[in-house]
């Protein structure tokens, strides 16, 4: 791979028109990006949609909004600590993988873009909403079909693709599915960003068939794509470089944003979870200790936890405080280690043959772990996190057993009426018009299964696009509470 086609301005629907000479805005084509998915409507739902806590009351809590922002800064901070480090690596690589400064802006542009979308395709109800969208579709693939009243013959789904991909509905596919096909204000093409941009964003880069969550590489782990939405993931990969060998690789910038993800929500996520009164400092302190065990006291891990003692000994400082600092002292430190992965990995990042994190091999890899279980065991098992977690199942199971039968007879004027409701056409009527566009676009001519796939695919692009507050406000309307 190289910088130069990694960094692709190519645009599904071409070029972004302009009522005057394009120079004259004075912005790159990533920095129109931004633009436009600060202006996008799907980003500002962010702000009502979970990021740990569901229908938190607190204004301080962080959501999808705040925690986008966060992962969009670090991802520009942690290329310019990479670009600063570049030079260390050995001359031959710099001469076949050369990364100039001006490749470091756009790269910078880029991530800072992709940390904004990263999350746009989650449903309501965080990362929980993902699991009971896909465990609802698995548990009731059998029921999902139609009579056709002529001929009586039951129209189901068929193709390991299609059936794949609703057992593992992902907020990361959803997000280039939304990006490239449901948001159409000017483009037929969803938001029509750069090749770069949406190639950055698909941290999984395989489809459904092929996943396997315990592979080495990480980029197998979950669903990249939809089996509807990879001819454009094909052409987004061909036009950066991405694929080749017959494979698709994950984009460099991927692993930067990836790290920028796992920082963010390491330390931010902690920090709230500290400030709802889920754990004390000394119950931190022990636990991380044990965590990072053996651990020397000259170990870089050892010497982070000392640092936490010390800013809870200087006078004045109130414990939130002291945790305040702390959490920014170890932010920098695992950005530092990040930017030294990448140039570790450097070779094969660009070769399409890294399969860790940057945060693997570098000194920090067991603080980044412990943040991660020490959410596990403070916040994740709460009773406070279960009972919230509990009332968004019953939220978006509902939904979906009011949703999806009347999806599955929709615009189907041969389906028998035994399997038709009266009210079906008033609950595909509260479906967003560009979703409905969408599916009308992309469906085919005497492709029953096919057209029963992309309605399916709809309900999921109705409810994760939905916000917290609307997906309960929902619920509540249409189960007359």
């Amino acid at each position: 791979m190289n910088w130069t086609q990694l960094l692709s301005d190519f645009r599904l629907g071409g070029n972004i028109e302009v009522p005057y000479n394009r120079q004259m805005d004075g912005m790159s084509e990533f920095e129109t990006d931004y633009w436009r998915i600060v202006d996008c409507p799907a980003f500002r739902r962010l702000q009502d949609k979970t990021q740990v806590f569901p229908l938190d009351k607190s204004d301080f809590i962080r959501t999808r909004l705040t925690h986008s922002l966060e992962v969009s800064v670090l991802g520009k901070q942690l290329v310019a600590m990479i670009r600063k480090r570049y030079p260390r690596i050995s001359p031959a690589l710099k001469e076949e993988y050369p990364f100039t400064a001006e490749n470091a802006q756009a790269a910078a542009d880029v991530v800072s873009c992709a940390g904004l979308l990263h999350d746009i395709g989650n449903p309501p109800f965080g990362h929980f909403g993902e699991v009971v969208l896909h465990a609802w579709f698995e548990n009731h693939l059998g029921e999902l079909f139609y009579v056709d009243k002529d001929s009586g013959r039951e129209v189901r789904l068929t193709g390991d693709e299609i059936i794949a991909d609703l057992k593992h509905f992902e907020g990361n596919a959803q997000a280039f599915r939304l990006l490239t096909k449901l948001h159409n204000v000017d483009s037929e093409c969803g938001l029509n960003l750069t090749a770069a941009v949406l190639n950055t964003i698909v941290k999984y880069p395989t489809d459904s068939t092929h996943i396997d969550p315990d592979a080495e590489d990480v980029c197998l782990h979950k669903l990249g794509f939809y089996y509807a939405d990879q001819d454009l993931y094909h052409q987004i990969a061909g036009q950066t470089g991405t694929y080749f060998d017959g494979a698709y690789h994950r984009h460099p910038l991927t692993f930067v944003l990836e790290a920028a993800d796992d920082i963010a929500y390491a330390t931010a996520d902690l920090e709230d979870s500290y400030k709802k009164g889920l754990f004390t400092l000394d119950e931190f302190t022990a636990f991380f200790r044990e965590e990072i065990a053996p651990a020397g006291p000259q170990d870089k891990p050892a010497i982070l936890i000392d640092q936490l003692g010390a800013y809870r000994e200087e006078p004045g400082v109130t414990e939130l405080q002291a945790f305040q600092r702390w959490v920014n002292y170890a932010r920098h430190w695992l950005l530092f280690c990040a930017s030294y992965g990448f140039t570790l990995h450097y070779q094969d990042i660009m070769e399409g043959t890294c399969h860790v994190d940057l945060l693997a091999g570098t000194f920090h890899e067991k603080t980044m772990a412990a943040f991660k279980k020490a959410m596990v065991r403070f916040t994740f098992s709460t009773a406070e996190i279960l009972k919230l977690e509990l009332s968004a199942e019953t939220i978006i199971e509902g939904l979906m057993e009011r949703l999806v039968p009347a999806a599955v007879n929709w615009e189907v004027s041969s389906a028998s009426r035994s399997t038709k409701r009266k009210s079906d056409q008033k609950i595909m009527s509260l479906v967003s018009e560009n979703h409905k566009a969408a599916y009308s676009k992309y469906r085919r001519e005497n492709d029953d299964a096919f057209n029963l796939y992309l309605r399916l695919l709809l309900t999921a692009d109705y409810i994760s696009g939905m916000t917290d507050t609307y997906a309960k406000t929902l619920y509540q309307d249409l189960s007359g509470i």
